[in-house]
């Protein structure tokens, strides 16, 4: 990136990208996050996105979530709403992929306020 233009394009690229996504999943990937596991938490999301699901569902890494000692932590944005994940494990993840990201049912036993 070589000027303010360059960045305001990504910028207006990213918008209008995320203009089209009803879900956005964020797998929390710090330092923090993938020594507690979460590349394999990532991998059973991304990897089950595919398809028509890809048009709605956005699914993408962050940094650091600020509650380290809930990692693997995944966050799940639809409008207003976020839902928060905790203590994530690949197979947890692929029961919120099916329940939540598929079929709009949050699984609340592994949410952050059950795991307080």
């Amino acid at each position: 990136m070589k000027s303010l233009a360059e960045l305001q394009a990504i910028k207006d690229k990213t918008n209008q990208e995320l203009g089209t996504v009803e879900k956005r999943v964020l797998v929390g990937m710090a330092t923090c996050g993938i020594a507690a596991g979460a590349s394999p938490v990532y991998d059973v999301l991304a990897n089950g996105v595919q398809g028509d699901l890809a048009k709605t569902v956005s699914v993408k890494q962050t940094g650091c979530v600020g509650i380290c000692q809930y990692e693997p932590v995944v966050e799940i944005y639809e409008g207003d709403k976020r839902t928060t994940y905790v203590k994530m494990t690949a197979e947890k993840a692929q029961k919120v992929l099916e329940d939540h990201i598929k079929n709009g049912k949050v699984v609340y036993e592994y949410t952050i306020g059950a795991n307080n």
